[in-house]
């Protein structure tokens, strides 16, 4: 059997108010059983006293006894539940309540027995019997045997305040109770509705929408925290399914062209049309050179992004590698007429760094290759490496054609090319920076790009020490 959150949350609350109900309910009736037995004892006690206070003014100032006045006060002592007998120093007895009116005596110890055992259904009481003196102008003039049900008894009053304080504590107990289911309520729908909203969305997102937000804010850190998260993996999952889209469509583009070649040409020669010489067959072989670099090149970025097991690392100097690629492809850029300049600095010597060569040539390779593109006769391209302790910085700036705004946080997605017109005039199609950014990825590094139309563009790789 499940439950669902907001029945957990409810019956969480009611649960603890339950608890807090009857740990509260047994410490105030302890406390208040403890403290009310003191009180009915000290009670009985000062009311004995006071009836021997009495009975002593009872007597007349001849040294007899005022029969009606003992007789009096008695009968009020026995109304409190207090029975007196009246004794002489020589031990006679000069009044009695059980002479005086025995069933009245009867009655009233059988009625507080009866209140007794309706508070306390085990109670084992019994009659219980004190002396105290009795005095007249301050001297002994007999003693008094008061006798009551003890060890202390409830009269009837007493037994409608210990009542009404039960009921009273019930009440409060379901008032509590009420409150509680109420409040659980109330916070049960604050976290199950949004919750339910995330639920609702993640499924819509499961059934293929990716235009999904959710809008409604709790102001609840943790609950906004879900809801952001499911608004940041909706348009993730919005990109990339735009992405995705646009890899097919730029494949199926970057394959029409070469194979469409291909066909056309073969088919000329099928037909007779044209001869199968050497200039047409070098055509036809440059395509299937341009489908081949094309698989190469997917084959290259499938293998590099977000595997960092299959490089091969080893402790090298970046600067000497950096230099080495700068060296070797000082041909090509004054066969174009532009400069290319190398620089390094390093701090304390430290410019060794344990990373893959060859992977890490081929993202610099990539580097320059775009430069080289871009970069028109007269130009000039600067390749500087900055190596520290918290690792290296290779700078690969340019002053060709620049990145406009709206392109530059494209720049490293797959066949992405800033010409939006695809002339093929620069070659490429559109891989080498997304495979660039692929191994500096695996290598745990970082690279970016920055530019301004008209004024170059200037790359940058980091790489953790």
């Amino acid at each position: 059997m499940t439950w669902s959150l907001r029945a957990r949350l409810i019956l969480s609350y009611v649960l603890v108010t339950i608890l807090c109900v009857l740990i509260i309910s047994a410490l105030a009736n302890g406390l208040l059983e403890s403290s009310f037995r003191r009180y009915l004892r000290g009670s009985l006690e000062k009311r004995a006293q006071a009836v021997a206070l009495q009975l002593g003014a009872q007597m007349r100032p001849d040294g007899s006894w005022n029969q009606a006045g003992l007789a009096a006060v008695g009968m009020a002592a026995l109304e409190q539940g207090l029975i007196v007998r009246l004794s002489a120093p020589g031990g006679e007895t000069v009044w009695d309540a059980t002479v005086h009116n025995s069933g009245l005596c009867v009655q009233m110890l059988t009625h507080m027995a009866r209140n007794m055992s309706s508070r306390y259904p085990n109670w084992q009481g019994q009659y219980t019997e004190s002396l105290y003196p009795v005095r007249y102008s301050f001297q002994n003039v007999g003693s008094a045997a008061i006798g009551y049900y003890g060890p202390f008894f409830l009269n009837d009053e007493d037994l409608t305040f210990i009542n009404s304080l039960n009921r009273l504590l019930l009440w409060a107990a379901v008032g509590a109770l009420a409150s509680a289911t109420g409040l659980g309520l109330l916070v049960a729908r604050r976290i199950t509705v949004p919750l339910e909203r995330v639920v609702r969305a993640t499924q819509a997102i499961a059934g293929g929408r990716r235009d999904v937000l959710i809008t409604e804010m709790t102001r609840v850190r943790e609950l906004d925290g879900i809801a952001a998260a499911v608004n940041d993996l909706s348009r993730g999952l919005r990109d990339q399914e735009a992405l995705r889209r646009r890899l097919t469509a730029d494949m199926a583009h970057e394959l029409r062209t070469p194979l469409a070649t291909l066909q056309s040409h073969l088919e000329a020669m099928i037909d007779g049309i044209w001869q199968p010489d050497a200039e047409r067959l070098a055509g036809l072989h440059e395509e299937i050179l341009r489908i081949n670099r094309l698989v190469s090149d997917l084959e290259n970025l499938a293998r590099y992004e977000g595997d960092s097991r299959s490089l091969h690392r080893r402790s090298l100097d970046i600067a000497a590698l950096v230099e080495g690629i700068v060296r070797n492809h000082e041909p090509q850029f004054r066969a174009k007429g532009v400069a290319l300049r190398f620089g390094s600095q390093e701090a304390d010597g430290a410019s060794t760094l344990h990373v893959d060569p060859d992977k890490l040539s081929q993202a610099v390779i990539n580097l320059l290759s775009n430069a080289l593109k871009f970069t028109p006769a007269g130009g000039e391209v600067e390749v500087q490496v900055a190596c520290g302790p918290q690792g290296a910085e290779i700078r690969v700036a340019d002053s060709g054609i620049g990145i406009r705004p709206e392109d530059l946080p494209r720049v490293f997605e797959r066949f992405y090319r800033v010409d939006g017109s695809r002339n093929r005039a620069t070659g490429g199609v559109g891989i080498g920076l997304s495979i660039a950014k692929a191994i500096v990825e695996a290598h745990g590094g970082a690279i970016s790009a920055a530019s301004q139309p008209g004024e170059g563009a200037e790359f940058r790789i980091r790489l953790p020490g």
